[in-house]
């Protein structure tokens, strides 16, 4: 008995292992594609204004292409938040855009890509980070995404500054679109004749 007792235990661990051990069954992504991330953990190692909206608060739209079937999605994200899409994810550290009184205008997106494929033919599938970096609205030549399937930019970088609602143009853009221009015409009054309707007014 001492002698078939470990070979019963070996053979209940192989139909053990055989039973939960899927070889098709989906890899998780990895952690640092899922987990959050504040500002200071960008890889970049950029440090993020804190001015105007905080960088926690910040959202940035961007763009996603997958180049085989020619399909475009809008993607939002917060700074930290990931969003997968097929066999992709996407994932924001932060987004940032210059002052309104700064000139040029640019708009940045600190964007990490992965992708779940074959580093080749004989390999598994495996998540690959296939891109780290920041992506510019309007300088995109800069940083681009270099894979054959997927492609990632930025659109807009939601945030204020502090004073950019009060600013003069945006209130004088405001008082004139709750006012008219000039006056209006008043249409004068005339006392009704005696023996006149109560209603006068003319017809539509």
């Amino acid at each position: 008995m001492r002698s078939i007792a470990p070979l019963l235990l070996a053979a209940s661990l192989l139909a053990l292992s055989a039973c939960g051990g899927n070889k098709n069954a989906e890899a998780p992504p990895p952690s640092e594609a899922t987990q959050g991330a504040g500002p200071a953990a960008n890889a970049s190692g950029a440090v993020e204004s804190e001015f105007g909206t905080p960088v926690k608060d910040r959202v940035a739209t961007l763009g996603f292409l997958n180049k085989r079937n020619n399909i475009t999605q809008i993607v939002q994200l917060k700074t930290g938040e990931s969003r997968r899409i097929g066999n992709a994810i996407i994932k924001l550290a932060t987004c940032e855009r210059t002052a309104p009184w700064e000139d040029p205008p640019e708009t940045g997106a600190f964007v990490q890509l992965f992708v779940e494929e074959r580093a080749t033919t004989r390999e598994k599938l495996a998540w690959h980070k296939v891109f780290s970096g920041w992506l510019f609205k309007n300088s995109p030549a800069l940083n681009v995404v270099e894979h054959p399937v997927y492609d990632v930019w930025v659109k807009d970088c939601a945030m204020k500054f502090p004073g950019e609602e009060e600013s003069p143009a945006a209130a004088a853009s405001t008082s004139s679109a709750a006012k008219p221009v000039g006056k209006q015409p008043v249409a004068p009054t005339t006392a009704a004749p005696a023996g006149a309707p109560a209603d006068d007014s003319p017809p539509a």
